[in-house]
């Protein structure tokens, strides 16, 4: 019986930084562009290469935090595979997917945009993740991260008969199709995250925190909207609360989605009231932007609670 089974993609991360005054900012139709000139070389002045994926990065959280962890999700035969198989089992991991030939998942990262980042995914094999492919294990919880194409809808028919609770936490990708096409993942949802920009998609609403989180209780039984420096707010149908974040260094934001959806559901594991999920979620993703790459410094069960005793974030209710 597992803990927790965490099911989404894998990729290998390469993280730039150039410090060119051939890549410039233009701020057109009322948002900032990343503008490289065409025919030009740019020249790279830091690269860190890592792992990320929301399937891995969540996995390795969960793991790290105490609990026992599997993951659903395809790899291929090449270099880059061989990278991310080796973190998952360096990390305790149970790997539920399968090996299939085709290319992993690659991101190629700008960071230093203004404490942002623009990232390019290749998908690569993570979309091609078939029912015969997943090795069925007993779960108290399952944890969904997205997945495209092929993948989604074997997700979507895998998780249809399952006893175990589901967590799921979309992309934009997925928020942007709206809650009719992820109706029966969220009719089978016990928790729901996902970021403020993502609430509006799925919605369909440019309204504000407190009304979306609202409208997307009457889907989900319980859910979790993160707003950037805003905090988070959650809401069960009776209490309502929001982590008002202190200030943090922040060195790249990739993964604090995914540190901040695992650390949550790690703390409602282990039976912690809402408040202190809230808590575990936020120190989870304060400790991974404080460097670069997505589970570079994911905190363990002790850590993560001698953070939070040191310092915490101030949660009020709504």
């Amino acid at each position: 019986m597992f803990d927790v089974i965490t099911i989404g993609s894998a990729t290998v991360d390469v993280f730039l930084k150039t410090k060119s005054k051939q890549l410039e900012l233009e701020r057109i139709h009322g948002h900032e562009n990343v503008c490289l000139q065409i025919g030009s070389k740019i020249l790279i002045d830091q690269l860190h290469t890592s792992t990320g994926g929301g399937g891995t990065n969540t996995a390795v959280s969960f793991s790290k935090l105490g609990l026992k962890t599997g993951w659903i999700g395809v790899l291929g035969k090449g270099h880059n595979s061989s990278i991310i198989k080796s973190i998952i089992k360096k990390e305790k991991i149970t790997f539920l997917g399968k090996e299939k030939q085709g290319d992993a998942g690659f991101s190629v990262i700008l960071t230093g945009l203004k404490k942002n980042r623009t990232i390019l995914a290749y998908k690569g094999i993570n979309d091609d993740l078939e029912l015969k492919d997943i090795k069925k294990a007993k779960t108290r919880w399952f944890y969904c991260s997205s997945m495209l194409n092929k993948s989604w809808m074997t997700i979507v028919k895998f998780l249809k008969s399952t006893k175990a609770n589901i967590a799921f936490n979309p992309s934009t990708y997925l928020a942007m199709k709206g809650k009719t096409f992820l109706k029966p993942l969220l009719n089978k949802c016990s928790l729901l995250i996902l970021n403020k920009e993502e609430a509006q998609f799925l919605l369909k609403s440019r309204a504000d925190v407190n009304v979306l989180l609202k409208e997307l209780q009457k889907l989900v039984p319980l859910v979790v909207i993160t707003d950037g420096p805003n905090g988070a707010v959650v809401f069960d149908g009776k209490l309502a609360l929001k982590l008002i974040p202190y200030k943090a260094k922040i060195v790249e934001t990739t993964g604090a989605g995914d540190a901040f959806a695992s650390g949550f559901l790690a703390a409602k594991i282990y039976g912690k009231p809402l408040d202190v999920c809230l808590q575990w979620g936020f120190a989870q993703a304060v400790s991974v932007i404080s460097f670069v790459g997505a589970k570079e410094r994911l905190l363990s069960k002790r850590e993560l609670e001698r953070r939070i005793k040191l310092k915490k974030a101030k949660v009020v209710k709504l």
